[in-house]
Formats: structure tokens, sequence, C-alpha cells
């Protein structure tokens, strides 16, 4: 694994396991192609630090699989799409840390260590966080949610998982000898994912009260085996006991570096990569190109879930496609290396749409009142696994290009950034679709008022009338299909009028077009 020869670690790994995440996947590229090397092994005397390296990385993937995944699935029965959209803000710090990033990589305390500086505070500070919102989460969730409050928590335990992650990848550098080097973002992949499948998908398995009465108890109740309270208390305690083993059981070695940027060169070199000519035609391309498909990635399984689909089986649908994502990876990465890296991430683009607008047929289709057979949870599974497949095509392809373009000089900074337009460009979508769907949604109550008009049950005040009078309420139109079918037809709009010729034109520049000149990093 190459890394950079400056004092900012200015890299951020791949996190998620489902297409929903995808906007952190980029963190996981090298800053540049080197050479074929021989085949690393794992060392055996880096058993144990490999083993602490997933570790702590399984602590992040804990807290994101809670806001990416499990939270908005538990908030839909009680929130609007609206209401989600402001919990959907949490997430934002993962799409830009590179804000802070310099800092991180050059303020610490040299007693300490470098990078255990910045994690023994973070996880001290994320565990004690996790306590105080398990002890109260469950009342929380059982009444009014504060969604404010939940989102504002949220958002700062993602800032700490996103700082914290900066330093774990700059001490992974460190922590391994150069021999086992390349299993770090082995280490990164098993201990994120593991953390993400563990909030995500076994605990909505274990909060459903429907497969903890069918699998692990012999008398029914209503409510499942593991409360929302009980795992973030129990992952708490886990923070706290990591953290005391790095305070007393485990020592930072020096690094050895070259003379750093600092904090003010690295800010340096980064406008003047965005400075660079053609540079603003590739940031717009990776801010807007997600848009056509957003919707079916941020709503579909929301809707899925409003319709009667179970969490649990939700859940299943994401666990099942993972090992096909890997695969994936493999092939997408043979059809990426050539001169047009970008080919199949236009190709895939297009899938994308098609997944978009299948999505919408498979929402449509919905056996409502009927119990949910092999034949359609299969329809899900096609869904799913094609949308994930073209979704592994553009990452490694827009991955491959921008492995190709960034100045090897400043490797890690120049693809940190280009990450980071690319992550935010599926991240800031997400509220405005979620907003525009309770927008154009009408429900109506089917009970009348004192005037005798039928209350829109489109706010939660009038869906609480509702249910107060003994009504229900009436779907008349579903803006999530129309919310839907404009991001295929802007984003099928911006493909072939802007994105795909900018895309082939931007392929052809010759290499030095997108260097800075080795001065400008002194």
């Amino acid at each position: 694994m190459d890394h950079q020869n400056t004092n900012t670690t200015l890299r951020t790994k791949k996190v998620t396991a489902d297409d929903e995440l995808e906007e952190l996947e980029l963190d996981d590229i090298k800053e540049h192609k080197s050479q074929p090397q021989p085949q690393q092994t794992l060392h055996p005397r880096d058993y144990g630090n490999f083993t602490l390296l997933v570790i702590l990385y399984l602590l992040q993937g804990v807290p994101v699989g809670l806001s990416f995944g499990s939270i908005p699935f538990l908030l839909k029965a009680k929130l609007s799409y609206s209401q989600i959209a402001v919990f959907s803000l949490s997430s934002w710090p993962y799409s830009l840390k590179l804000l802070w990033s310099p800092i991180v990589d050059a303020v610490y305390n040299p007693k300490v260590g470098r990078r255990k500086s910045w994690i023994i505070p973070i996880q001290i500070l994320t565990g004690i966080l996790f306590y105080l919102l398990g002890s109260r989460i469950d009342d929380l969730m059982a009444h009014d949610v504060p969604i404010y409050t939940l989102t504002y928590a949220f958002l700062t335990v993602i800032f700490f998982c996103a700082t914290q992650d900066i330093a774990v990848d700059g001490w992974a550098l460190t922590l391994l000898s150069k021999d086992s080097l390349s299993y770090a973002s082995t280490a990164q992949t098993i201990g994120l994912n593991s953390g993400y499948f563990l909030s995500f998908t076994v605990f909505l398995s274990f909060n459903s009260a429907e497969f903890s009465n069918t699998y692990l108890r012999t008398v029914p109740k209503p409510e499942g085996v593991l409360g929302l309270g009980a795992y973030m208390c129990f992952w708490a305690a886990l923070y706290l006991i990591v953290t005391a083993y790095l305070v007393f059981f485990k020592t930072e070695r020096n690094e050895t570096h070259e003379e750093p940027l600092g904090i003010r060169g690295v800010y340096s070199t980064i406008w003047k990569i965005c400075k660079l000519p053609h540079m603003r035609s590739f940031v717009a391309v990776l801010l807007f190109a997600k848009i056509g498909f957003i919707c079916h990635e941020a709503v579909t399984s929301l809707k899925l879930l409003e319709k009667g689909f179970s969490r649990e089986d939700l859940a299943l649908s994401v666990l099942l496609d993972f090992p096909l994502q890997i695969l994936f990876g493999y092939y997408a990465a043979k059809w990426s290396n050539g001169t047009r890296p970008l080919k199949p991430w236009l190709y895939a683009f297009y899938g994308r749409l098609a997944c978009a607008l299948l999505g919408m047929l498979m929402v449509a289709g919905y056996p409502t009142g009927e119990t949910v057979g092999v034949f359609y949870f299969g329809i899900i599974m096609i869904v799913t696994v094609l949308s994930s497949f073209m979704s592994t095509i553009q990452f490694v392809s827009i991955s491959a290009f921008m492995t190709g373009i960034a100045d090897p000089v400043i490797g890690g900074t120049y693809m940190t950034l280009l990450n980071t337009f690319s992550n935010f460009g599926g991240t800031w979508p997400k509220f405005f679709v979620l907003e525009a769907v309770d927008y154009f949604t009408v429900s109506r109550c089917t009970v009348a008022n004192e005037e005798g008009e039928y209350p829109l049950c489109s706010t939660e005040k009038g869906k609480a009338w509702c249910e107060e009078y003994k009504g229900t309420c009436q779907l008349e139109k579903d803006g999530y299909f129309i919310v839907g079918t404009l991001c295929v037809l802007l984003g099928l709009f911006m493909l072939l009028i802007y994105i795909k010729p900018m895309v082939k034109r931007l392929e052809k520049l010759p290499k030095a077009m997108w260097r800075l000149n080795s001065s400008t990093t002194q």
C-alpha cells in the first residue's frame, strides 16, 4: 500500500457494505498506481496489531451502521420523510472530514503519541455519548421523537467517528511492519463492514419482535430481545475497555517523515488543485452525477418498510448482497484497466438509472395486505444485486480514473480532495429528495372534521388527529413516484447533455494537465 510522505494523512477508507453508504466507499483508494510487487503475507509478529486495527475499525463501523442504516428504518414508523431528511444530515461529517484532517494529523502530544492523542479522547467521548444516548433513547423513540436532538447527537457521534478514522488511517501505516503493510486495508474492510452489519443486519433482526418470537423465544413478547438502548450501552462499555487498553498497554512508536507540509501548506495545496484547468468541470460531474438515482437509493427501502416489508427481511437482502459486491469489485477492476477507465462508469450510469425505474415498479407492485412470498423477495434481491453491481462498477471505474490523474507528488491530498467531492455528491441530494417526497405526497384522513373537510395526513399533527378520531390516512398521491421519476429524467438529461460529453473530453486530456508543479508543494 502506497502512502504519502507528508505531514498529513489525508486518506479515508471504505466504510460501507451497501450502496446507501457509497459516498464513503471512495475513501479506500490508493494514492497512485505502483509497479507490481511480490505478494505480501501477514507476518506473525503483526497478528496482535492487525487484530487491534480490526477492533478500532469495528468501533467506527458500529455508529455508522446505526446512523446510516438502522435508525432511519426505526424512525420511518414514527416520522415523515421530511423529518428523516433532517436526521440524514447527521451523516455529513464523514463526507467533509477533509476540512479538518490536516489538523488531526499535525496537532498532537508527543508524549502520548501522534495517533493516540486523538484516538483516546475521541473514544472516551464516544463511549460517554453512547451511554448517555443508550440510557434514554428507548424512551425517546417510544414517544414523540425529538428529531433535532437526535440529529445533533448522532451528528456529534459521526463527527467523532470521522475524526477517529483519520487518526486510525494514519496509525495503520506505522502500526504494521512493512512486510504486512498491505493488510492494513484488509483490517479496515473487515472491521468497518463487520461493525456496520452488526448495527444494521444483526441489530434489526434481534430488535424485531417477529424474528425474536420465531427463533429465540418460546413465549412471544411484543418487543425484540435487543433494544436500541441496551445495544448502545454495550458498545459504550467496549469503547471504554478498548480505550483503557490503549492507555495502559499499547505504546505508539515514533514516525519518521520527510519535511512536512504543515496545516497551512496542505490547505494551500488543496486550493491550488481546485484551480487546475478542467478540475471545475470534473468536480461538477462528481457533485451532480448521483442525482438521477439518489431517490432510489435513499427512499426505496423506506417505501418498502412503509408498505409492510419487514425490517429483518430487508436487512437479510443486504446481507445476501454483500459477498456479491466483493465478486463484482473484482470484475469491475478488470474492466476498468485500460485507456478509458470511465467507459464502464458511463455504461453503469445507464444501469443505475434503469435500477431506479425497476425500484419504482417494485414498490408499485408490492403485494399489499398479503404475505411476501419467495417470488417477490427474489425480485427485491435481483433489484438490490443489480443496483449494487452498477454501483460497484462506477466506484471502481471512477477510482481508477482518479488514481491515474492524481499528482503522485501530493497523491494523498489530491485523492482525498477528489474523494471528498465524490462522497459529498452522494450526500447533499438526500436531504432535498426526502423533503420533496413529503412535499408531493397527498394523503387524507377518512374521517371528516367539524367543517366537513377531510384533513391532510401530510404532517404528524394531521396523522395524530386522524388516529385520535379512529380514522385512517388514505394515500391519494405518492410523492415517491413523482420525485423518483423527476430524478431519473434529470439524471438522464444531465448524462446526455453534459456528463457524457464532459467525461469523454476529460478522458482525452494528458495527465500533465492534472498535475501541479513540484515547486507548488514546497
